[in-house]
């Protein structure tokens, strides 16, 4: 362990304050570290491990695709990238699928896709992103500039123009924001992940859609967090009855292999064209194939379940000892506690339990699968913990 350590040290970029622990292995919710101690994993590689670590299903699919195809270029035709749009496409209701490899590089797409529609249907100078103030959408130089928290918009200048927020939860102000600018589209969370799990009230969700009708304007919803089961519908636009004209996804939607979707509703199906937006590694037919594996086991079974769990988890920590509050969707909860949540994430990792964090909180974000005499234990440790 020391080792490794050391060696991150001197040959890691050091843009990521890690935890006291380096696991080696993992099964299911499950992980390992290099002395054998056992972890339950209630961050589930912050919601990209769908169904655990070295999922059956999803390894066997992943190692069968490798001795075919590992790569070919978006050149080429390939089976598993037609399945998996083919799948997202009748499961949504969108028409057409892009696929990158990051959460940041969907929403990138997304931007891009918008304000060519704009360009065309408005005009060229209907160019403005509306986001919502304490959003997150990415660290790339646009991702950062949509991102409305002060904080990201540091030391990396000059950051791309064509961005304005609005405050969440606030229809008069997003109206406001809107009669401001000349936009092309409004982009939002359901659920404000690395703003503290923050979800958005069904009334302003109606108004955000409610305004970009008025306006014309597309609605973008990012779903790179919320996504693939974890709110308790596949998407967690979905809980409000709405249709996006752009839906971004990535983490969970392959199980642990990188890939990212921006799906395409009516108004923008054709919109890109070739030569306007491209990506080397995006539709990879490995990661196709394990996000295939990932999709076709989400169903309403699963997500019944996931739903339980979350209702089990608000139950005993709502009113447990040292709780604040407790705020999310599905299994993307954030709990506000009296203590410091770094100082309860290590004490919980020395009790077996690996927790995430968002702003002030402790966050939560296991395998959707997670066996539930494994997430009773965790909370009961949590519950210790906080309450200490």
């Amino acid at each position: 362990m020391n080792d490794i350590k050391q060696q991150d040290n001197e040959y890691v970029a050091h843009t990521y304050s890690r935890f006291d622990l380096c696991l080696i292995s993992g099964k299911g919710s499950l992980g390992y570290d290099e002395n054998g101690k056992e972890y339950i994993d209630m961050g589930g590689g912050i919601a990209v491990n769908t169904f655990g670590y070295a999922d059956k299903i999803w390894q066997d699919t992943v190692c069968e695709q490798t001795s075919k195809l590992q790569h070919t270029s978006n050149l080429y035709f390939t089976e598993p990238c037609v399945t998996l749009a083919k799948m997202l496409c009748e499961r949504t209701g969108m028409k057409k699928v892009f696929f990158s490899n990051s959460g940041a590089e969907a929403n990138e797409c997304a931007i891009k896709t918008a304000r060519k529609w704009a360009h065309t249907e408005k005009g060229p100078e209907y160019s403005t992103i509306i986001t919502l103030k304490n959003s997150f959408h990415g660290r790339t130089i646009a991702t950062l500039a949509a991102t409305g928290q002060d904080s990201f918009h540091t030391e990396f200048y000059p950051f791309p123009e064509g961005f304005a927020y609005a405050t969440p939860n606030d229809s008069d102000d997003l109206a406001k924001v809107v009669s401001e600018h000349k936009c092309a589209a409004v982009m939002i969370e359901i659920v404000q992940g690395e703003g503290g799990v923050i979800p958005l009230e069904a009334d302003f969700v109606s108004a955000v859609f409610k305004v970009a009708k008025e306006n014309n304007l597309l609605v973008i919803v990012d779903e790179v967090q919320t996504g693939n089961g974890r709110s308790g519908m596949l998407y967690a636009y979905m809980n409000f009855g709405v249709k996006p004209d752009i839906v971004t996804t990535a983490k969970g939607l392959a199980g642990g292999l990188p890939l990212g979707a921006t799906m395409l509703g009516d108004k923008v199906a054709d919109v890109l064209t070739p030569g306007s937006h491209g990506s080397t590694f995006g539709g990879n037919p490995v990661c196709c194939a394990g996000a295939v594996s990932i999709l076709s086991r989400i169903d309403e079974t699963l997500l019944s379940d996931v739903i339980k769990k979350h209702e089990y988890i608000i139950k005993e920590l709502s009113t447990a000892d040292g709780v604040v509050s407790v705020t999310g969707m599905g299994l993307m909860l954030g709990i506000e506690t009296t203590k410091n949540a770094k100082e309860i994430i290590a004490e919980c990792i020395k009790r077996g339990v690996i927790l995430l964090s968002a702003k002030n909180k402790v966050r939560l974000l296991p395998a959707l699968n997670i066996p539930f005499e494994q997430l009773q234990k965790a909370i009961e440790i949590i519950k210790e913990v906080v309450a200490l």
